[in-house]
């Protein structure tokens, strides 16, 4: 595993331990993993993510074991620092999908895409255009394969095996999965024993974006740690309940435990 040669401690947060690294240095880290035939998983939690993990001790114990866990939200960056226990910066997988992409690129690597929204009006599905644009914008990158299987695969054993199957014979040497969470992260466990030299990225959303079917945040909220709001305010039929009445509770009493910590300094988040 990438941890066996890496100096950083974990940052517990929310129970969840956070690599205390930036963006820059997962990508040079996935690279010489790389360059030593390892492959590796790269998980990207936001408060959603810590809030289903803080209930679910066995997939709390399945992220846990991930390569590399880096924090997605800003939320986690906040209640680090509150206790005194600081991580660089956000490590979004939206913005990882781009730069993991161009380190590739110059190495002449190579990347399957998985997920995306299905194809219509004869337009080729997410996933393909979000392949075609990381193609086009990162030069030397080689795509290996796109692929977005529809809603509700994993749930069909033949359907599942042929999504797997697809990916294997591709023998990537990363694999962006945007199937949402924590799908995707059972379907990278599937893969991994399989793909032992190839990295693997959950990144949600972020094929949606690269293909532009959903558009981000400004860069003003990005950095305020409010790109939530604004896709709130895009899909607020889907999002409100999860954001408002069950992830904004969860962030406030997440804070409050840090903030307690720093005054008290007693444990507020454990690994």
């Amino acid at each position: 595993m990438l941890r066996s040669y890496s100096h950083t401690r974990r940052v517990p947060v929310g129970g969840l331990p956070i690599d205390p690294v930036t963006e820059d240095e997962v990508v040079a880290r996935v690279l010489t993993a790389l360059e030593r035939g390892r492959g590796g998983w790269i998980v990207t939690p936001n408060v959603d993510i810590l809030r289903q993990v803080a209930r679910d001790k066995a997939l709390r114990a399945q992220l846990s074991a991930a390569d590399l866990v880096v924090a997605d939200g800003a939320p986690l960056i906040w209640a680090a620092r509150l206790a005194g226990r600081a991580l660089p910066a956000r490590v979004p997988g939206s913005d990882l999908i781009w730069s993991l992409s161009r380190g590739l690129a110059t190495r002449g690597g190579s990347v399957f895409v998985l997920g995306g929204t299905p194809a219509q009006g004869g337009e080729p599905d997410g996933a393909r255009r979000a392949a075609s644009r990381l193609a086009a914008e990162c030069p030397g990158l080689r795509i290996a394969g796109a692929h977005c299987p529809p809603f509700g695969f994993d749930h069909n054993p033949r359907r599942l095996r042929s999504v797997c199957a697809r990916v294997i014979k591709a023998q990537p040497q990363m694999v962006y999965v945007g199937i949402g969470f924590p799908r995707q992260e059972h379907l990278i466990a599937s893969l991994r024993e399989a793909l032992p030299s190839t990295w693997f990225l959950g990144c949600g959303a972020a094929v949606n974006f690269v293909a532009g079917d959903v558009q981000r945040a400004r860069p003003a909220l990005q950095k305020a740690g409010l790109e939530w709001l604004d896709r709130l305010a895009r899909e607020p039929r889907r999002l409100a309940r999860r954001y408002l009445r069950e992830d904004a509770p969860f962030a406030a009493a997440l804070l409050a435990r840090s903030l307690h910590h720093r005054l008290t300094r007693r444990p507020a988040h454990r690994a």
